[in-house]
């Protein structure tokens, strides 16, 4: 692996902090990038080593959230649990079979998520839903059980899959939003690492400068985020969303 490779290995690694940090999504820069750059070596080594950036991207990302959104930390600590362990099994799930099949469903739903979202212009301004508490810890668990699985099993956009539930059917704003699917796609991510660490297949000479790299991206995104707003993350979670819709639409009709 030469320097140069790595230089760019490390530029996509600050670009999917950045985006990351403010809606999720930063895998649809760093996976691609690094599936082009690293071609040498199995997917599967790939996608397990991007693991460690993306949990250091996240992890600093979410201090920045902490220090001004706050959470309910026992309920918190629930959700990150569960979407811990439905990461291990979805990571489990994925070294056995294929996630193909799952790219035209997920495709269709991100076109409802596109639609609404831009159509909505109020969706994710203001806490909009006040279930009882017994109903939001459950929807909490759901989500994180859900996405936590899937973030394990195919991964891209979890982020903002997140962000969309804790909006759509928790009713957060998307300050809240964000800071909350940081701390459970942080755990989600911790989840897949420890299944990679038990196989041996991270490769810590890329992982380490990349998550050092998506650590400053992450710090400066989500500083950017909070300095602006639920309107500027709205607009970025839109863009995030197209562009995750294209991903899926050329794996699903390319054959990918």
């Amino acid at each position: 692996m030469t320097t140069l490779t790595l230089v760019l290995l490390c530029v996509a690694a600050f670009g999917a902090g950045f985006v990351d940090a403010i809606v999720g999504g930063g895998g649809l820069i760093q996976t691609p990038a690094s599936l082009v750059l690293l071609p040498q070596f199995p997917v599967a080594t790939v996608i397990g080593s991007l693991k460690i950036p993306a949990f250091s991207g996240t992890f600093f990302a979410a201090i920045q959230y902490l220090k001004k959104v706050k959470v309910q930390i026992a309920l918190t600590l629930g959700m990150c649990c569960i979407a811990f362990c439905a990461a291990f099994a979805g990571s489990t799930l994925l070294s056995s079979v294929s996630n193909r099949f799952m790219k035209p469903i997920i495709l269709i739903v991100l076109i409802g998520v596109a639609l609404y979202t831009y159509t909505k212009k109020d969706f994710g301004q203001h806490t909009a839903k006040t279930h009882s508490r017994r109903k939001t810890v459950i929807l909490s668990l759901l989500i994180s059980l859900v996405i936590g699985f899937y973030d394990g099993f195919i991964g891209p956009g979890a982020g903002s899959f997140l962000v969309l539930s804790f909006i759509a059917i928790l009713g957060f704003d998307f300050l809240r939003a964000s800071a909350l699917a940081k701390l459970v796609n942080l755990s989600t991510n911790f989840g897949s690492i420890c299944l990679f660490l038990l196989k041996g297949t991270i490769l810590w000479q890329v992982a380490i400068p990349m998550a050092i790299s998506n650590a400053v991206g992450g710090v400066l995104g989500a500083r950017l985020a909070l300095s602006r707003g639920n309107r500027f993350i709205r607009i970025f979670f839109l863009v995030v969303v197209g562009l995750t819709l294209l991903r899926f639409g050329y794996d699903v009709f390319m054959g990918k």
